[in-house]
């Protein structure tokens, strides 16, 4: 689970490491109360779920009250977009206003998980300010690694290893290792998949601060943090998504125009393979797994038809532990429920495939059959073209 920047920055304050001083804001009037509060020439950042949001006009800087006001009043209740939110951008609800900040160096701080070595890994570079690829890509040599053993957690020598691998300057040494245990510290409490600081930075007057700041949560344990699941913002997620978990399927939105049911995470990404190797685009990736229901079925599959870009749908089951019968029957209901404009290409094998066949085939449905899976892809392919 993502979450903002102002309640990333909230969570690393809790865990001893300094942030700039501010505060976020949902109107123009709270902007400007808060602008007055922290005095002097403040930062204005849009708080959406992505990056490259300067370079979107996201965020900016201001001298007085009046003026965060007018820049509130641009950047609230409109959609911000950016490289990495896609055509549609994504809905601007907040805004952090906090101290502008005077900086001498930026640096780069994270801990993530290295799924490789299966342990968590810090990775620190005196290149802050860019994205770590950039960094990788540009200069390799000014990136620091470390892995970290769980049961002894974060060393004393591994931190101060990490910043001198900065080119800190001596009096920055011990600061920044308490930064380091601090963003440790959250990352294993609150059971974090990224703790990053971009950039941390040592300001004019020698502070070390945590600039900007993203911090990910595994999904998987936000029932256990109920502080932590208070903090998800839905407006930044892709609604069918938000659907599709509801009923408990597993649904990502693509770019494509094929939309893809399928029960079995493998089976549905050797699917969205076959599409691409046709020439054809994915729309999703949709596993309904293998104890699904009639109803979720039928759920699921109104979701998949529920999106606009989706031209033709191609359903491959293999009726294994789900029966093909009972997707059959959950594809009907879905079409008798939501209407179905597309055709659809339909390939089932296993449990009571004849029976699922024989009920389609009544149903009166725009469906192609297609047992064989290089072909149901390539006509799903062109039944996009035509």
């Amino acid at each position: 689970m993502k979450i903002h920047e102002y309640q990333a920055k909230a969570l690393l304050a809790q865990f001893g490491i300094p942030i700039p001083k501010g505060s976020v804001a949902r109107t123009p009037e709270e902007a400007r109360k808060t602008a007055e509060q922290v005095g002097g020439k403040v930062v204005i950042k849009a708080q959406i779920h992505a990056g490259g949001r300067g370079l979107a006009g996201g965020i900016k800087t201001a001298e007085t009250p009046g003026d965060v006001e007018e820049i509130a009043k641009s950047l609230l209740e409109t959609k911000l977009t950016t490289h990495q939110t896609g055509p549609e951008g994504l809905p601007v609800n907040a805004i952090l206003v906090e101290e502008a900040v005077g900086v001498e160096r930026e640096l780069y701080l994270s801990i993530l998980i290295d799924t490789s070595e299966k342990t968590p890994l810090v990775i620190t570079s005196e290149a802050g300010g860019m994205e770590i690829e950039e960094i990788a890509a540009k200069s390799p040599e000014k990136i620091v690694k470390q892995h970290i053993d769980p049961v002894t957690g974060l060393l004393p020598y591994q931190a101060r290893s990490l910043a001198y691998g900065m080119n800190l300057p001596q009096e920055h040494i011990r600061p920044a290792r308490q930064i380091m245990a601090g963003m440790y510290k959250l990352f294993t409490e609150k059971d974090c998949s990224l703790v990053e600081i971009n950039p941390l930075v040592i300001t004019a007057d020698g502070r070390l601060l945590a600039l900007d700041a993203k911090v990910n949560i595994d999904d998987n344990a936000i029932p256990y943090h109920k502080d932590i699941a208070e903090l998800r913002d839905i407006s930044q997620e892709e609604p069918l998504e938000v659907e599709a978990a509801k009923i408990g399927v597993n649904y990502v939105k693509l770019d494509g125009d094929i939309g893809c049911m399928v029960n079995g995470a493998g089976l549905a990404m050797a699917t969205m393979d076959f599409i691409k190797y046709e020439g054809g685009e994915p729309a999703n990736f949709l596993d309904i797994g293998g104890g699904v229901t009639q109803e979720g079925v039928r759920d699921a599959f109104k979701i998949l038809l529920s999106d606009p870009k989706v031209k033709v749908a191609w359903v491959n089951i293999f009726g294994g532990i789900v029966r093909c019968d009972l997707v059959a029957r959950g594809i009907i209901e879905a079409v008798k429920e939501k209407g179905m404009q597309i055709p659809c290409v339909l390939r089932m094998h296993g449990t009571n495939v004849e029976e699922a066949i024989n009920l389609l085939k009544e149903s009166g449905l725009n469906i192609i059959f297609e047992s064989d899976f290089t072909q149901a892809a390539r006509k799903a392919v062109a039944a996009v073209k035509a």
